[in-house]
């Protein structure tokens, strides 16, 4: 089972290592009615936008989370398990909220607009 996880996660590290090499490859032909954006373009869009629906439903989760404590009416159980949801929806949100400042600052630093963040 650890082998198998492992192997995909190398796979996921070595295709998200590679896709950046292959983003600045595109360059449409000239007369043709492909589009102008290139993929560098399409692809921060795409990760900014799937950073902005995990943040969304982190912070659903959040909420929901917080229903779920108000009516555990001191059930340990539910309290525990509407700590926990409330523990993993604000990782969420972070890592959401980190994301989009890293796509930022790579995206400005790769364009050569400044040098800091």
């Amino acid at each position: 089972m650890k082998t198998k996880i492992k192997k995909i996660a190398y796979s996921a590290m070595a295709l998200g290592m590679s896709v950046p090499a292959l983003a600045l490859a595109y360059d449409p032909p000239a007369g043709t009615t492909l589009p102008e954006g290139s993929i560098y373009d399409i692809i921060r869009n795409i990760m900014i936008w799937i950073l902005g629906v995990v943040g969304f439903i982190g912070v659903i989760g959040f909420a929901i989370a917080g229903i779920l404590y108000l009516t555990a009416a001191g059930d340990e159980d539910r309290i525990s398990t509407a700590k926990r949801a409330m523990t993993w929806s604000i990782v969420g949100v972070i890592v959401a909220l980190l994301g989009v400042v890293i796509i930022q600052a790579a995206d400005r630093m790769l364009g050569a607009q400044t040098s800091t963040f």
